[in-house]
């Protein structure tokens, strides 16, 4: 899969490339941080690859992330929450570690901002922790990446 996305944006034409590695990245467990070395396997620019694989993946997140905020609130309005031994436990991990911890250490980004926000923690702080997660990743393995190609090649 990843060698077939590779090829999709390193066919395309200039700065279209960039479009490329930007709808790459809004596919789960691709995202930020893969869409930004398949874009400089593919020769965009490192620079220009990680901004706009992280570009993409923070307006998927986004999209998703106001969706599933909808929808909660429409699903739960005048409703009382039922407590499953399921429930309790996700919610307990949601507590032992927060937004910023489930945010920073759960991916792919878009469910887990649709998880965050189905269990009740605020929209915009999910937001928040999710595009520093999305900048750090795909900051961190763009630069590796770019390294390592420049190391090998």
């Amino acid at each position: 899969m990843i060698e077939n996305l590779q090829h999709l944006v390193g066919s395309w034409p200039g700065a279209l490339q960039w479009l490329g590695v930007a709808l790459v990245a809004t596919i789960p467990f691709v995202e930020s941080y893969l869409g930004g070395v398949i874009g400089i396997v593919a020769g965009v620019h490192p620079v220009a690859a990680a901004v706009c694989a992280i570009l993409g993946n923070a307006a998927i997140m986004i999209a998703i992330a106001f969706v599933t905020d909808s929808v909660r609130r429409r699903a739960t309005r005048g409703k009382e929450r039922e407590t499953t031994p399921a429930r309790t436990r996700v919610k307990k991990l949601f507590d032992r570690f927060g937004v910023p911890g489930v945010a920073l250490l759960g991916h792919p980004t878009q469910i887990s901002a649709a998880a965050l926000i189905a269990l009740g923690a605020p929209r915009t702080k999910v937001i928040v922790w999710e595009l520093v997660s999305i900048v750090l990743w795909g900051t961190i393995v763009a630069v590796l990446a770019a390294f390592g190609i420049t190391a090998i090649g």
